[in-house]
């Protein structure tokens, strides 16, 4: 399988040059499902050896739920967008996820995630928001896909003192 269907889930998502190409995002329901339960944060041995190693001023991101579950993403640089544009730092091709979703940013060993104007909106522990400082373990939501972000050990462990 090439790296393009990978990433796009297959066939459906290839384009030809000289096709005709429609972006749309798809918009929820009321009663779609927007609500809030948490998944918890039981980790695998594998998901607490990758946030054990983090480096200072580093975070992970884990994908809980959407296509891409199981996948964890290192936020190492001051910003990282997120979207459906395939130049995102985080690429999500699904049809709720705006081209230009969210943006990660750190400021020293804080995260913050920050919507860009999304149609489907950001969510931070099942609240939707323009803006949000991260703590560890907080659940967030970008389209239908559902991640949970862990920050290095080190940091938090600066932060108690």
């Amino acid at each position: 399988m090439t790296d393009s269907q990978n990433r796009s889930g297959g066939d459906a998502a290839i384009h030809r040059p000289g096709e005709q190409r429609h972006d749309v995002t798809q918009t929820f329901g009321h009663d779609s499902d927007l609500s809030f339960i948490p998944f918890g944060v039981e980790l695998t041995d594998v998901e607490q050896s990758a946030i054990s190693a983090l480096p200072s001023g580093s975070a992970l991101l884990l994908v809980r739920s959407g296509a891409l579950a199981g996948a964890r993403y290192l936020l190492d640089t001051d910003v990282t967008t997120v979207g459906r544009h395939p130049e995102a730092d985080i690429f999500f091709d699904d049809v709720t996820v705006s081209r230009r979703h969210a943006e990660f940013t750190r400021s020293g060993t804080t995260f913050e995630i920050i919507d860009q104007r999304s149609l489907n909106g950001t969510y931070v522990n099942g609240e939707r928001v323009d803006r949000s400082v991260l703590a560890d373990g907080t659940e967030l939501r970008v389209g239908k896909f559902r991640l949970n972000f862990f920050a290095s050990p080190l940091d938090r462990v600066a932060a108690i003192d």
